[in-house]
């Protein structure tokens, strides 16, 4: 299979190594999809990560996650995320635990994991020994549940909200802003015998209130219209010869009557053709020459200043 995100890549000798430092404590490991996972024994999870950071250069921790396998006599697994600075790689760290028994904190080891064991105790329930503040720290304190596992219903439960009209926080039971909707598997595009909301405004499009909307084309359908746009143009309307054009000796006939200043009518062609003897001899009238500026007028003697 094929990684959906890019290859760490691997690091030699890793095997020998994690066999060497944990022992009897790793139960498993698997390298699949160019990631190495590990299973550690539940009790030994404190000292697996000491080693794991001191040993083999996991400096960091960046995630623990839980999940939730409800038909396991241990249904619970916590996921811990490690990254390698200095060697640029990531290792996973699984334990697997129930709902009494409790996993041992790694708080001392990296104090992040306070915040994120509280996570894994809010969402699922997994208790961890020695954690200096197990409280929860998504859900409200007198929240009952735990969201993240499978047998968790959807209704039944409280909410909080901040009322701004009490200014207060306020507890309702919980209601889904769109309930669930029993689907038939039909698609309404090919017309449902229900009414779609909305359809019972159509009008002027030809189907009836509450048909659906209109079937799509079927293939041969599609073929046809796709052959009928493909096919050639029909062959244009040409004029070739005086008949078709509606013109004639009638026309002729007209053309050659004077006008009424006695002038003979021409062809446009012809009269573009032969210029008239005025426009021979005419020449070309030459430009004028600009009016001498005259001198401004000397004021008078004696007037005023």
């Amino acid at each position: 299979m094929a990684s959906p995100a890019p290859l760490i890549a691997p690091r030699d000798g890793l095997s020998e190594a994690l066999a060497k430092a944990l022992g009897q404590d790793m139960l498993a490991h698997v390298f699949a999809v160019g990631e190495d996972s590990i299973t550690v024994r539940r009790e030994a999870v404190a000292g697996v990560m000491i080693s794991l950071r001191d040993n083999l250069d996991y400096q960091q921790l960046m995630e623990i996650a839980g999940v939730d396998y409800p038909n396991r006599p241990e249904r619970f697994e916590v996921v811990y995320h490690l990254l390698s600075v200095t060697k640029n790689h990531r290792l996973r760290v699984r334990v697997s635990t129930d709902e009494a028994t409790p996993v041992p904190t790694i708080v001392p080891v990296w104090p992040n994991a306070g915040w994120l064991e509280r996570e894994v105790f809010d969402m699922y329930g997994v208790l961890f020994a020695g954690n200096p503040d197990l409280r929860r720290i998504l859900t409200d304190y007198g929240f009952q549940g735990f969201p993240q596992r499978k047998d968790f219903p959807l209704t039944g439960y409280t909410e909080l909200r901040y009322s701004e009209e009490d200014k207060r926080v306020v507890y309702e039971p919980v209601r889904l802003a769109q309930d669930f909707r029993n689907f038939d598997f039909m698609s309404p595009w090919e017309g449902a015998d229900y009414i779609l909301p909305g359809d019972e405004k159509a009008g002027g499009t030809g189907e009836a209130p509450g048909k659906g909307a209109p079937s799509p084309m079927t293939a041969q359908e599609v073929k046809k219209a796709d052959e009928a746009k493909a096919a050639p143009p029909p062959t244009p309307k040409t004029t070739e010869s005086p008949a078709q054009t509606g013109a004639g000796k009638t026309a002729d006939k007209e053309a050659t009557k004077k006008s009424r200043d006695g002038k003979q009518a021409k062809p446009e062609a012809a009269a573009e053709s032969k210029p008239s003897a005025k426009a021979k001899g005419a020449s070309t009238p030459k430009a004028k020459a600009p009016a001498k500026a005259k001198a401004p007028r000397k004021p008078k003697a004696g007037g005023d200043a």
